[in-house]
């Protein structure tokens, strides 16, 4: 039965999945920018300016939204869950802050001269305020992940009558698992990114854009999910290796272990039965998982039934793992494959243009999926082994949290369509605007030659 409990944990999913949308395209979405910026300085060719121009747009709509959603998910912290800071206040409280003094007023401050400036300022101003706001969104996600990461990990800190002190603030920011999170994170940020580029300038030439700036764009995005796939993977499994020494039941629901084995396999598929403790319809390869997580053929992993009463719900976190994997599984092959053919200067054709504007979003649901592991992962523990989700949460009436939680949801609902339809004008008016090239690009992004008319006003299109 959805009890108070239950309810605000569904509310605050449902913050956070919907806040975390536009955090994960700004964070990579501005460096790319500034690359974009950097190579319009260096080599003068409006194309990079028009494709600045257009993406810059996206920038902004994505902020707009991230700093509308940020404000509502804070709120929850003291109507859903006022234990939280009555017991980690001290903790949470100056995590928080550090993260709206070092990033969100240093993104705000140069926001305004990004978007506005671009006429008013000098170029190198300009660069330097969109660098400015790269490390402003850079430093958001570090100060975030560390207060994530220590509810995960907790280290650095004393319990004095049931309040938590800090006594290193160090051991707090660095917390054992928070460089591999938040290197996982930044990483999971660009790939949501480049396939979001990729996707739109994708649906942009498949209608006929014929312009030379979706197509610059799109092979930029292709190279780095080329790189960024892999390296994911790599970084994954560290990640995987911490989350072991840390929270071995966490791993036990990923892989869906039952029973302390060494030489546990890799499952494919399996329907967890909680109630009986065991799994239906196993597709595994053998010894693989241990071969995975302790590099080791017969390797040993501890199962869930050595941690019963203590461990999180395993069909959430258990389909959720392998729906993240399976999407990145998936960018690897496309980014791999459509980087080689656009390397070797073949046009994409339809089925493949569609194919990657498929996979848009496909950064959003492997993000959510991995958030979802890593938070229900946790349960039934808000803050490790310090603060349990039951003893945080508000005493209001049932019926008080199921309104508010409807709400949200439909809020939330009406934004992200708007959201998606106002990316889906941009980019349609994008298509029909007339350009004036005046250079034509190499894959490098160095000029060939001239194919059209010079105009005075090409540095200064109204698309891309």
């Amino acid at each position: 039965m959805l009890d108070t409990l239950m309810l605000s944990r569904m509310q605050f999913a449902a913050n956070i999945s919907f806040h975390i949308l536009f955090p994960t395209i700004n964070i990579a979405l501005c460096w790319v920018l500034l690359y974009f910026k950097v190579k319009h300085d260096r080599t003068q060719n409006p194309v990079w300016m028009r494709i600045y121009r257009f993406w810059v747009k996206v920038f902004a709509l994505s902020f707009a939204m991230g700093v509308v959603s940020g404000i509502t998910m804070s709120f929850q912290f003291g109507t859903n869950w006022p234990g939280y800071m009555e017991t980690v206040g001290n903790i949470a409280g100056p995590l928080l802050g550090y993260e709206v003094l070092t990033a969100f007023f240093l993104e705000a401050t140069f926001l305004g001269v990004m978007l506005f400036g671009i006429n008013r300022v000098s170029s190198r101003v300009h660069t330097f305020s969109t660098l400015m706001v790269a490390i402003g969104t850079s430093f958001s996600a570090f100060w975030i992940l560390a207060l994530d990461s220590w509810m995960q990990t907790p280290a650095g800190f004393e319990m004095r009558d049931g309040v938590a002190y800090v006594t290193s603030w160090w051991d707090v920011i660095f917390n054992p698992s928070f460089p591999y999170r938040l290197a996982h994170m930044l990483i999971a940020s660009g790939l949501t990114t480049a396939f979001f580029i990729a996707g739109i300038s994708a649906y942009r030439l498949r209608k006929g854009d014929t312009k030379l700036a979706p197509k610059v764009a799109l092979k930029t995005a292709l190279y780095m999910a080329a790189v960024l796939a892999p390296l994911q993977a790599f970084v994954g499994d560290l990640h995987g290796l911490n989350t072991l020494e840390h929270q071995p039941q966490k791993v036990a629901a990923m892989e869906g272990v039952w029973e302390t084995q060494e030489g546990a396999p890799l499952l494919l598929f399996a329907i967890p039965d909680e109630e009986s403790r065991e799994n239906h319809f196993e597709i595994g390869i053998p010894k693989l998982a241990s071969l995975i997580l302790t590099h080791e053929m017969d390797g040993e992993i501890k199962g869930l039934n050595d941690f019963e009463g203590d461990h999180p719900p395993v069909k959430a976190v258990f389909f959720s793992f392998r729906v993240m994997v399976g999407i990145g599984v998936v960018m690897i092959i496309v980014a791999w494959y459509f980087s080689y053919l656009t390397y070797k200067n073949k046009s994409l054709v339809r089925w493949q243009l569609r194919t990657l504007e498929i996979l848009t979003f496909s950064g959003w649901v492997a993000v959510l999926a991995g958030w979802y592991v890593t938070e229900i992962g946790r349960q039934p523990w808000l803050v490790t082994g310090v603060l349990a989700t039951a003893d945080a949460v508000t005493t209001q009436p049932t019926g008080n949290v199921l309104a508010s939680f409807i709400t949200y949801l439909c809020v939330y609902a009406g934004l992200l369509w708007a959201y998606i339809h106002t990316l889906r004008v941009m980019a349609r008016k994008s298509i029909t605007v007339e350009e004036f090239e005046t250079k034509e690009l190499s894959p490098t992004g160095n000029t060939l030659a001239n194919n059209a008319t010079p105009n005075k006003h090409a540095t200064e299109p109204q698309g891309a």
